[in-house]
């Protein structure tokens, strides 16, 4: 199969096509996350767009380049919310009809968000569970009726649009950047921008930042081309992704980016003058619960609303060691984040943190057995946020499930201790096991 290539003129091609509709994003300098790396820290504000993320800018850039025949037909698209937006809001500017698939765990902010922006020229179609159901639905719809696709990713003019970031970002700062962190779901961002930066700036350094629970494009280069995952944490929503697209694949596998551990990555930011003719690409992966810990940071302390595809960048760079006063950019991909889903992130980033644990505890039956638990084991500074009994096995115990939050991580092995002087009976559940999954 012929793969377009994806070139710096299809890029300023775009950002001409896109600029009547696509504003200049914010660079912001982090001052927070400078002194925490020792860098000087950008945030590209990609959440300030008219529809809160990038997708805008390749929705777009595809839509205006429809021939007359092909807007009469209308067009189709599948999409975890933030591409989707941007198909709607173009369908109503262009005066195009267009039907666009989402999953059923699509937060319902961005379905409300779609059909604000898409009003009476776009019908939004929840189906399955995850984005490929939606994108097998949507493709099953192209067949059937002749309608446009407006791929999320897998289309160089799509990935051309969102390329356009890399393009502003240069403008925008004195000097190149020495090092450009990108989140990945299904890589049509991450190919526009290297695209862009390989040729213009060959000495800026790339990382793709993964979910840990959707690392498909690591995936896809391990294996020499895409591969479909056999499941995927739906938690980044806006990053599950199963299955890269061929486009991106392409136009990243030819960079050779190294596939590192968010450990081990190494960053040698200040490259200008090594004389290697090109940054070092990386790809790597953090864990949801580090994502929600950025959110959370990004909220209390920048007043940003990032949603949490939108916080890969930080999350993968708070944990990394990066050459003193280099030059650091993270793109800060979308902010459509329902407000309700701030219990699960405050959770999850608890855990991560080593601030929250659970455990089932088989409580004797009889007074003050609660009470004695609250005195010979909880420290001083610990709270139990659950309780709740699962079984009763019979009338002497009664296993309950406790959640206990420490008041500082190291407190557990003093916690552990206690449980194991206790005759009350505690088995700690470890997170990512199939009874930890499952209780909460």
């Amino acid at each position: 199969m012929h793969l377009p290539a994806l070139s710096v003129a299809d890029i300023e091609a775009a950002a001409e096509r896109i600029s009547a509709v696509v504003a200049p994003t914010p660079l912001e300098y982090s001052e927070r996350l400078s002194v925490l790396t020792g860098a000087n820290v950008y945030l590209k504000r990609e959440d300030l767009t008219r529809v809160r993320s990038y997708k805008l800018r390749g929705a777009y850039n595809v839509m205006a380049q429809l021939s007359p025949a092909e807007r009469e037909a209308g067009v189709v698209t599948a999409s975890a919310g933030n591409h989707a937006q941007g198909v709607a809001y173009s369908c109503r500017a262009m005066g195009v009809r267009g039907r666009i698939y989402v999953p059923t765990r699509t937060p319902k902010q961005k379905r409300d968000r779609i059909r604000a922006h898409g009003g009476a020229f776009v019908e939004l179609i929840p189906t399955g569970d995850t984005f490929d159901a939606a994108a097998a639905a949507a493709a099953e719809d192209v067949a059937r009726t002749g309608a446009t696709m407006v791929a999320p990713f897998d289309d160089a003019r799509t990935a051309a649009g969102q390329g356009t970031i890399a393009r502003e970002m240069l403008d925008q700062l004195p000097a190149a950047p020495d090092l450009v962190l990108v989140p990945v779901g299904g890589g049509g961002c991450l190919a526009g921008i290297a695209a862009y930066l390989h040729e213009k700036s060959p000495h800026t350094s790339i990382v793709g930042v993964e979910p840990a629970g959707a690392a498909s494009m690591t995936a896809a280069l391990v294996a020499g081309g895409p591969v479909t995952l056999p499941e995927v944490d739906p938690f980044v929503d806006g990053a599950a992704v199963k299955r890269v697209g061929d486009v991106p694949y392409a136009v990243v596998s030819r960079l050779g980016p190294e596939i590192v551990s968010h450990a081990n990555l190494p960053l040698v930011a200040a490259l200008r003058n090594d004389g290697l003719g090109t940054g070092p690409f990386g790809m790597t992966q953090v864990d949801e619960g580090a994502v929600c810990t950025a959110m959370l940071d990004l909220y209390q302390n920048e007043g940003i609303i990032a949603e949490p595809a939108g916080a890969l960048s930080v999350a993968a760079l708070e944990g990394l060691t990066v050459a003193p006063g280099a030059t650091v950019v993270c793109l800060i991909s979308g902010g459509n984040n329902d407000v309700s889903r701030y219990g699960e992130v405050i959770e999850r980033s608890l855990v991560h943190r080593g601030l929250k644990h659970y455990f089932l505890v088989d409580f004797p039956q009889e007074p003050g057995a609660l009470r004695r638990f609250l005195d010979e084991v909880l420290g001083p500074d610990d709270d139990i946020t659950l309780f709740e009994y699962v079984k009763r096995n019979n009338r002497e115990f009664g296993a309950a499930l406790v959640g206990i939050e420490l008041g500082t991580a190291d407190g557990l092995a003093s916690l552990l201790a206690r449980m194991d002087l206790s005759p009350i009976e505690a088995q700690r559940l470890e997170p990512g096991s199939p009874a930890y999954r499952y209780l909460t």
